[in-house]
């Protein structure tokens, strides 16, 4: 029988070619006479079916042509390549065209044709004998219309999506491909590198430019594009085959546009804030670092240890030097960073290129190099005449904290005060100075910046490098010190026979021992006073060593000497 269109038959081969590329109709037949009825029988079909082939759309599929005897006459596997037609539009053969119809995607049908609706009485010369029933083992792979769009499912919306995919966003994203069937033909997960690009300016095929647009940073969705909206007729040259539908299970990471600044979101701030940070500025501060889809890349927290920076010097990223500026100690902010300020399109060690950077930062503390010491006395008795000056030897209570108010140390803690001659590098430089003019009973908070404390470096295990100090002190005791240059003065008048005095024995030679007891006793009755807050018989025996001007062990009447009677002299 001739094919039920009337126009001129193709050549054999071009229709036995046509016959073979069928498509499932609902099942009909089952039971006839073969000779005169088509069968079919649907071996295999999907559990799901969301689209069945209808007359004009165009399908895809694999098949094998066997006659009665079972003799094999033509199978699409043999030349590797699905058989591509329109169906109800007249390219196949009439039983071909009708047993396609209804068929999902992955179905396995039996089609057994006669020869009325195939090759009839003609059948196909050396191919295809003249009345023969055909049989044709049919599984469908794609199926689509020249109607169809871009179609999109999305699967997952994250609650939060305060941004969506816009043209000319620059996007990054992982992704499956795979034909209508199931078959992978790409996949980013497996080179384990996402897919960045540009959407709606024509670097993706139009049917990506157009299911990529509204995502959310963590959406998954599947985008379904048909061949005219993806590689066409001539597939593209390597995995994809002319024709084919696509479909895409898309999850996108990370989202911005060449335009973007950085964006910022205070989340605490204190309620007091008498300085904020500006360029120049040194901060200590801790952060996570995140990419959009919440990937961690980075955490100061996980080394212990801020990390400490100028800002607005380039030191670290242009991001981060603007979103780092007019924080107060303590706040808390998210910088978001776009890739163009940040670590540009190559990235950094596993920071991926083109990739948009969260910062969660806490401010620790910061300061300026040209920073003093400051001092705010917070109590003063109403008696306060009598201030601390250098020499002087102090006892003091204090809280020793950061910034951040992290206690360090105190000395109310051990239940003793904290001693000290005052000028005589004893405390850092910065207490040194916090300390002067105060008086007993006096309280005070003493903000001291790093250059003026325990500098880069710190004291290890307790002050941090670069940290800025806080003392609360309570001064308790002040003993007035020597007039400066002196470590030991009279009271009184000198004895003019003072050398005489101190030589007991009367042997012209006086010995460290005879040295010391004397002054001992000076100081015990009040003529003489030495230094406070330094070791006693250390200053006596410098002082001997002075007067022994020939190192031998003892003084001489023409060694000894008082301070006055000399051009350049620490003692007596």
């Amino acid at each position: 029988m001739a094919p039920p269109t009337p126009r001129r038959p193709p050549p054999p081969l071009v229709l036995l070619l046509l016959w073979v590329t069928g498509q499932a109709a609902p099942v009909a037949g089952l039971g006839l006479d073969p000779e005169s009825e088509l069968q079919i029988e649907r071996r295999s079909v999907p559990a799901e079916c969301p689209r069945a082939v209808r007359p004009g759309d165009f399908v895809r599929y694999h098949y094998v042509g066997t006659l009665r005897d079972g003799r094999r006459f033509d199978a699409s596997y043999d030349r590797d390549s699905t058989f591509n037609v329109f169906v109800g539009k007249g390219q196949l053969i009439a039983g071909m065209d009708q047993a396609l119809v209804g068929m999902c995607v992955n179905e396995r049908r039996f089609v057994t044709i006669p020869p009325k609706l195939a090759y009839g009485s003609e059948g196909v010369a050396g191919v295809i004998p003249p009345n023969s029933v055909l049989h044709f083992d049919v599984l469908l792979v794609d199926i689509w219309n020249s109607e169809d769009q871009v179609q999109i499912h999305t699967y997952f919306k994250p609650p939060s999506c305060p941004r969506t995919v816009q043209v000319s966003d620059f996007v990054r994203y992982h992704y499956n491909g795979t034909f209508l069937d199931g078959t992978l033909f790409d996949s980013s997960h497996n080179r384990m590198k996402t897919y960045d690009t540009y959407v709606g300016i024509g670097w993706l095929i139009p049917g990506m430019d157009k299911g990529l647009l509204g995502m959310c940073v963590g959406e998954k969705r599947v985008i379904t594009v048909p061949p005219f909206l993806a590689y066409g007729e001539d597939g593209d040259g390597k995995d994809i085959p002319g024709q084919a539908s696509l479909v895409f299970d898309v999850v996108l990471l990370d989202l911005h546009n060449p335009k973007d600044s950085i964006s910022i979101e205070n989340q605490v701030v204190p309620e007091s804030c008498e300085r904020r940070s500006q360029s120049g500025d040194f901060l200590r501060y801790h952060y996570n670092g995140t990419l959009l889809d919440g990937t961690l890349f980075d955490s100061s927290y996980s080394r212990n240890r801020t990390f400490d920076t100028y800002i607005g010097q380039g030191y670290v990223i242009p991001g981060m030097d603007e979103g780092l500026l007019g924080v107060c100690i303590g706040e808390r902010r998210r910088i978001v960073v776009p890739p163009h300020l940040g670590y540009g399109e190559e990235g950094r060690g596993n920071i991926p290129g083109s990739a948009v950077l969260v910062f969660d930062v806490h401010v620790i503390d910061f300061h300026n190099p040209s920073d003093s010491v400051s001092v705010t006395s917070r109590y003063r008795p109403p008696d306060c005449s009598v201030l601390s000056k250098k020499g002087d030897f102090l006892k003091y209570h204090y809280n020793a904290s950061l910034l951040d108010g992290t206690l360090l140390d105190s000395t109310w803690n051990l239940g003793k005060t904290y001693n000290i001659v005052l000028g005589f590098g004893q405390v850092v430089l910065g207490m040194d100075m916090g300390l002067r003019e105060m008086c007993v009973g006096e309280k005070r908070t003493v903000i001291i910046p790093p250059h003026l404390g325990y500098g880069e470096a710190g004291v290890a295990g307790e002050v941090p490098g670069s940290a800025v100090l806080v003392f609360d002190i309570e001064l308790l005791e002040l003993v007035a010190g020597l007039p400066e240059g002196y470590m030991f003065v009279w009271n009184g008048e000198v004895s003019p026979n003072l050398f005489e005095e101190i030589d007991k024995d009367g042997d012209g030679n006086v010995l460290l021992e005879e040295f010391s007891e004397y002054i001992h006793a000076q100081v015990a009755t009040g003529k003489g006073k030495l230094a406070p807050g330094f070791d006693a018989e250390m200053i006596v025996k410098n002082m001997f060593t002075n007067q022994d001007r020939n190192g031998d062990g003892k003084v001489t009447a023409e060694e000894f000497k008082l301070k006055d009677q000399e051009t350049k002299h620490d003692e007596l």
